[in-house]
């Protein structure tokens, strides 16, 4: 280490006043640099109390000298100087005028349309996929509107006429007593009905004073009403033969007996009687003037209705 501390005295007596624990300041820094080749090795100027052995800014002990005089006051600081003007600044330079627009080219021609390129072949169906599952059912729609009434169809064709209703033909035949009937009538024998009352042709029509012939095949209707003495019964016969139904009775006193029943005949020509049954006792009188004085009427009523 060299070391010069005589060689400037203001030098030496500042580092000389400073403790080892001050701060160094930087003109305490530029100092220190001026006496000792070491201090930037040391890199450490405010530790340099650390190395009190090899550093020689830590001085040897001695008396302590006495405090010199102070020294005249240092003349006063010079003036600043003034601060230059700023140059001016340059001008700025014109704009070059634009440069005329160039002329639009002219538009190339279009080229020709390729040729279409050949349709590839059809691939292969793929196979049908698997059936999705069943969706729900949707909500019922609204009822629709009533759609208009359609026309009228045309009417049909008119069905076959039906057989005439009602009465065919109609006879009426009839007795007065006295003098119709004027013997009794036995069992088994007919009762006259003599006179023609209103008839509606020939399809019914006497034979005889108590035979009466039903010409057409058909059904009839047929009422009776014979005024007796005795109690007795009167039955309709066809062709000879009792109609058990046709049945009329009186058991006692002089009133009428009244019949009256439905008779269909199954061959043309039949003939029809009112007959004091065969098997019963008792001929019948034919009551003349019964209730008074004026003769009694007896009735065979014939009417075809089918």
């Amino acid at each position: 280490m060299s070391i010069d501390k005589t060689s400037n005295t203001n030098d030496t007596n500042k580092i000389n006043s400073l403790e080892t624990n001050d701060i160094l300041q930087n003109d305490d820094k530029n100092t220190i640099e001026r006496y000792c080749d070491k201090c930037h090795e040391c890199n450490d100027y405010n530790n340099f109390h650390k190395f009190p052995t090899t550093c020689f800014m830590i001085p040897e002990p001695g008396a302590k000298g006495a405090t010199g005089a102070t020294g005249p006051a240092g003349s006063p600081t010079g003036a600043t100087g003034l601060t230059g003007a700023t140059g001016l600044t340059g001008a700025t330079g014109l704009t070059g005028a634009t440069g005329l627009t160039g002329a639009t080219g002219l538009t190339g021609a279009t080229g020709l349309t390729g040729a279409t390129g050949l349709t590839g072949a059809t691939g292969l169906t793929g196979a049908t996929g698997l059936t999705g599952a069943t969706g729900l059912t949707g909500a019922t729609g609204l009822t629709g509107a009533t759609g208009l009434t359609g026309a009228t169809g045309l009417t049909g064709a008119t069905g076959l006429t039906g057989a005439t209703g009602g009465i065919l033909s109609f006879a009426d035949f009839f007795a007065l007593m006295p003098s119709d009937n004027e013997a009794t009538v036995a069992v088994g024998a007919d009762v006259s009905f003599p006179q023609d009352g209103p008839t509606s042709g020939a399809a019914i029509a006497r034979t005889g004073p108590s035979t009466f012939n039903l010409s057409a095949i058909g059904t009839y209707q047929v009422l009776f009403q014979v005024s007796v003495t005795e109690a007795g019964q009167l039955i309709l016969t066809l062709a000879g033969a009792d109609l058990a139904y046709t049945v009329a009775g009186r058991a006692t006193g002089t009133s009428q007996i009244i019949g009256m029943a439905l008779v269909t005949t199954s061959t043309s020509n039949s003939i029809l009687t009112v007959r004091n049954p065969a098997g019963n006792s008792t001929a019948l009188t034919i009551t003349p003037l019964a209730g008074g004085t004026r003769p009694v009427s007896a009735h065979l009523v014939i009417m075809q209705i089918a």
